[in-house]
């Protein structure tokens, strides 16, 4: 496993290389980014993003996803995959931010976890990006990878696992933006079926690498 002084040089690596670290997904409200995530589950953000802008033109506001037509949802979101739940979750989303928060996305991770079709991951999200809360770590598919080919995690899959690890080793200022890079790195550089291991700025420190290298 990596020390104090390796976890805070691969995290600081990373943020020098990704100064432009931000979530990929567009929008504009606290809850347009709750229900990008949602529509982001299997499917690609690019995707998403060319979705989206129709989406909230038709329903402008939280009251009118609440009183929208599931099946008219779907209609909008329908190459996102998944349409189905995706909508319904959507539509069912807004009507409880509504009844029980104000129409205010919650901040904490039990609220937001209760609402319908979110998780831990999109939890994770809002709270780092909407509510800056220090140690968020939003564990994807390019973090459980990254993470484990890294060695900040040894073999881990289950996501609750990898987020909990990497809380106790991330620099809690640092986490999310750090979630953030990882994303950015895996689609530039270490990529699923082909990482370009030469060109990793990363190379150093990873235990991948050291292991594979000639």
């Amino acid at each position: 496993m990596k020390t104090a002084e390796q976890v805070n040089q691969i995290v600081n690596t990373l943020l020098d290389e990704y100064p432009e670290q931000r979530c990929s997904l567009d929008y504009g409200k606290d809850y347009e980014l709750l229900f990008s995530v949602r529509l982001s589950a299997q499917c690609t953000d690019e995707r998403v993003n060319m979705v989206t802008p129709a989406l909230f033109e038709r329903f402008p506001t939280l009251e009118a996803f609440a009183n929208a037509d599931v099946e008219e949802v779907e209609r909008y979101i329908h190459s996102c995959g998944f349409y189905h739940a995706k909508a319904r979750d959507i539509v069912n989303c807004a009507k409880v931010l509504i009844e029980k928060h104000g129409g205010k996305v919650p901040s904490t991770m039990e609220e937001l976890t209760a609402l319908p079709g979110v998780g831990r991951k999109t939890a994770n999200l809002i709270l780092g990006d909407v509510y800056k809360v220090p140690g968020s770590v939003v564990v994807d598919t390019h973090c459980i990878r990254i993470s484990n080919l890294l060695g900040l995690v040894d073999k881990l899959k289950e996501p609750e696992k990898i987020e909990r690890k990497l809380r106790e080793i991330l620099p809690p200022e640092k986490s999310n933006d750090f979630c953030h890079c990882l994303v950015l790195h895996g689609r530039a550089v270490c990529i699923a079926r082909r990482p370009d291991c030469e060109a990793c700025c990363l190379k150093q420190y990873c235990s991948y690498y050291e292991e594979n290298k000639d």
